[in-house]
């Protein structure tokens, strides 16, 4: 029989790890806009627009 899955009791280390990110996601998008204005290429702009999305993502709480 397969065992239900329930996402509120996620294992210690992932909840740390997800504390960490959120704590640490908006220092490297700040840091990631300055690199982009200064010298912009496409991996630069790409990875910017990553990390927007991940900040929106833990701001909404959609991960």
């Amino acid at each position: 029989m397969k065992r239900k899955f329930n996402q509120y009791t996620f294992q210690n280390w992932f909840r740390n790890f997800k504390a960490v990110c959120k704590q640490l996601i908006i220092p490297f998008t700040i840091f990631q806009a300055i690199r982009t204005f200064i010298f912009p290429s496409t991996i630069d702009v790409l990875l910017l627009a990553i990390f927007i999305a991940l900040s929106l993502a833990y701001h909404y709480d959609w991960i």
